[in-house]
């Protein structure tokens, strides 16, 4: 079995690979799996159709929309729940569990017991390498086997290459895709020649989307009752229920109504302008980014057409604003707006197809050294924004540093950021576990390294640092001394602050 799954903030989506057509997968009915996790005093955990169905009731506590969480995730992170405390990997590898049980036995797809479950799986655009070995390693906990990870708005223009190739000719072969979701919005400049998708450039912004939309719209309703200060389970309540009636706002809806019987007040109506006035600013920074993404030699006669994606995408607000800023006969809606990441997973995956990908980073990456023999410290940026990554099959991008090292112990810091400012990193910055390696050959067996004192020394071994970049842009490094050939290979992860 080959799927796409498309992991939200508020919905898991997958779509099956057969014969040509891309379905997407039904869960007792639903299109949608629900991105939700819960937990009762006696450490009883609930994912997915399960979790949403006690997710009101007393004793039970819900954790919605955690993928945001992964943004600021380490190996050790932690999330309270019900009174207990849970490490959001396990958390993860549960959820994942659980659907791929879900995919066998509450779908309407036929899954023998023990047949592979071959995925494509994606991140967002600016997702960093800790959120791609978060994701990639939950996945395969959860026993899929995992073929691509791919960003999100990348998979997305698989779909409309699917759909819309015939729109695409000599003078306008790139497509932008816009992709607002639950929690994210990316955006994506692509070249789509013949069968090849190629990425030119990529942004993204790692809180804004839907969830966003509904707290601007419950602040709006709060406001105009003199709601201002609510139980927790209350608000939670509140906020779901401006979250459906704002999915319910089609093109021609005049008036926005809320039910407020949890609150025990009279329904709150307003003018649909009213709701569109309070997310104006969340939707003006979506123009902003995808603005952004046209640069160099491309212009906007180059562009075939808009592309939006993601279920936030369907709020009328944004297609009006894309049409009144942009060409208004090149914006173009997804069919299966909540669905068109895991339709264009599964294109890519079916290998009759022949969709090829030529992805970039979609961040800088690189590491913080010493400098003036240790009066100052320097940023050495590895590798660059926007720099190709290997398409699957091809081998891994490569690259390969060496020095004589000054110190008994080598500490690293790794960091990736959104931009570089003055040589310095700048904007959404992450910092990763310090790596440690012993350059003194003494001190290769020793398992506390962290504790050791750094010191100085003129006889330092060679060193080489070999960066290994693969197709999902994740980044591990290897480390050897020479001539003894000390070597280690390390898995990049995101520095814990919570537990630094």
């Amino acid at each position: 079995m080959k799927v796409g799954i498309d992991f939200g903030t508020t919905h898991t989506v997958a779509a099956v690979v057969d014969r040509g057509n891309y379905p997407v997968v039904s869960f007792d009915g639903l299109d949608t799996w629900p991105s939700i996790i819960a937990a009762n005093e006696a450490g009883e955990l609930r994912f997915g159709l399960d979790a949403a169905a006690v997710r009101h009731d007393p004793g039970w506590c819900a954790l919605r929309s955690f993928k945001r969480l992964l943004n600021d995730a380490g190996p050790r992170s932690t999330v309270e729940l019900a009174g207990r405390s849970y490490r959001l990997a396990e958390l993860f590898a549960g959820f994942l569990a659980q659907l791929k049980s879900d995919l066998q036995h509450r779908s309407n797809i036929e899954l023998p017991a023990g047949e592979p479950v071959e995925a494509a799986i994606s991140v967002p655009a600016n997702a960093s390498s800790a959120q791609r070995f978060m994701t990639l390693d939950a996945f395969t906990q959860a026993g899929f086997e995992v073929a691509a990870l791919l960003n999100e708005p990348s998979a997305a223009g698989f779909e409309y290459a699917h759909r819309y190739r015939s729109t695409i000719t000599a003078k306008r072969e790139y497509v932008l895709i816009y992709d607002l979701g639950g929690g994210t919005f990316d955006a994506s400049l692509l070249k789509m020649t013949g069968r090849l998708n190629e990425v030119v450039f990529s942004e993204g912004i790692q809180r804004l989307g839907g969830d966003d939309f509904d707290e601007a719209i419950l602040k709006l309703v709060r406001n105009g009752t003199g709601l201002r200060k609510l139980p927790a389970g209350t608000r939670d309540l509140l906020l779901e229920e401006c979250a459906v009636r704002k999915e319910a706002v089609g093109p021609n809806t005049r008036r926005f109504l809320v039910d407020l019987a949890a609150v025990g007040k009279e329904p709150f109506s307003c003018p649909i302008d009213d709701v569109y006035a309070a997310c104006v600013p969340l939707v003006d920074k979506t123009i902003n980014a995808l603005s952004g993404v046209l640069h160099g030699d491309v212009d906007w006669s180059d562009i075939a057409g808009i592309y939006v994606v993601g279920g936030a995408g369907s709020f009328p607000l944004v297609a009006r604003t894309l049409r009144t800023t942009f060409d208004e006969k090149r914006v173009k809606r997804s069919l299966h707006p909540f669905a068109a990441t895991a339709i264009g997973l599964a294109v890519f995956l079916d290998r009759e197809a022949g969709f090829v990908l030529s992805e970039r980073l979609s961040r800088h990456f690189g590491v913080f050294r010493e400098a003036c023999a240790g009066e100052d410290v320097c940023f050495d940026p590895i590798v660059p924004k926007g720099s190709a990554l290997p398409t699957a099959g091809q081998p891994p991008f490569v690259v390969t540093r060496t020095y004589r090292a000054a110190h008994n112990i080598g500490h690293f810091r790794f960091v990736e950021c959104s931009r570089l400012r003055d040589g310095h990193p700048d904007g959404d910055v992450t910092p990763y576990e310090p790596v440690f390696f012993a350059f003194d050959p003494d001190l290769s067996d020793d398992q506390d390294l962290p504790r050791r004192a750094v010191r100085r020394r003129d006889d330092g071994p060679d060193v080489e640092e070999r960066y290994v970049i693969t197709s999902g842009g994740a980044v591990e490094v290897t480390l050897t001394t020479r001539p003894d050939r000390l070597s280690r290979t390390f898995r990049l992860e995101r520095h814990d602050l919570a537990s630094a």
